[in-house]
């Protein structure tokens, strides 16, 4: 497998999706990364799907990602509701990564709203950064091989990856239900290790907030398919070399879940204004 995107395999995905949802209409999408599935608590879900059932998914297998997709309502409004994502590293290729926001489109979302895990190189954990703007370090791109149509343009713009107008609802929303946001660069690596301490002094050096390995190819399809995006990453350590502790998986996932209280409070207040 070269890793290159089968547009074959997301049509088909996509219709499956539409055969488990078949009168589904829903306005907005939410990826829920590392450790943010227990919000899916905040829905009200009236479906759900396994990855395992989606073509080109396959089961999840990180910690902290449910690995599967809801149909869900929040006053009125649906909205599908991603439990976990595919990762670069994970081998696959870049299919099962583009699959949430080809499919998201495809379904007739107008705004796509990622979640992630990121070590802090400027704020502390339990922080939540709204994403102003992304590097993408990882030495390729999702969109890389031949051009499909169906993606949008061959050459996309990225100037607004992250839509001004709903990081202002995302800070908007947050000041409504009293949560403290900040705002800032996303870093992308390709993983699966974490960053050295020397990589981390690069990262801050070029301007990056925080460092993670998800969230820019997805963000990078829906902007090129011409949805709106907005992103929010819960800092849940701080970068490699800025305590002198090793990183473990564990201590994300234990700084997410309390912090879910806050993600829960506005959550809610997030997807009532992007409906």
């Amino acid at each position: 497998m070269n890793g290159l995107i089968d547009i074959n395999i997301l049509k088909q995905a996509a219709a499956d999706v539409r055969a488990h949802f078949p009168d589904a209409n829903p306005t907005a999408a939410f990826v829920l990364g590392s450790g943010w599935s227990d919000a899916i608590k905040v829905f009200n879900v009236k479906k759900e799907v396994s990855y395992a059932e989606i073509t080109g998914f396959g089961t999840s297998h990180v910690v902290g990602h449910a690995g599967k997709l809801a149909l869900a309502e929040i006053d009125g409004k649906e909205f599908l509701v991603w439990q976990g994502r595919k990762h670069f590293y994970e081998g696959l290729g870049w299919t099962a990564v583009a699959l949430p926001a080809f499919i998201s489109k495809s379904m007739g979302c107008s705004k796509f709203f990622a979640s992630n895990a990121a070590g802090g190189t400027t704020y502390k954990p339990g922080d939540l950064m709204i994403i102003r703007d992304h590097i993408n370090n990882m030495g390729c791109n999702v969109l890389q091989g031949p051009h499909h149509p169906e993606l949008g343009a061959r050459f996309p713009d990225m100037t607004y990856a992250y839509d001004p107008e709903l990081r202002a609802v995302l800070r908007s929303a947050a000041a409504a239900v009293g949560v403290a946001v900040v705002e800032g660069v996303y870093l992308a690596n390709s993983g699966p290790t974490y960053e050295t301490p020397a990589e981390v002094k690069l990262a801050n050096t070029i301007g990056a907030d925080a460092v993670g390995m998800s969230t820019v190819p997805e963000v990078i399809i829906a902007n090129a398919m011409g949805m709106k995006v907005a992103a929010i990453s819960c800092i849940t350590n701080y970068a490699a070399g800025m305590t002198g502790q090793p990183l473990t998986h564990t201590e994300v996932v234990e700084t997410l879940d309390a912090a879910m209280g806050n993600i829960h409070k506005l959550l809610p207040e997030i997807i009532r204004r992007f409906a």
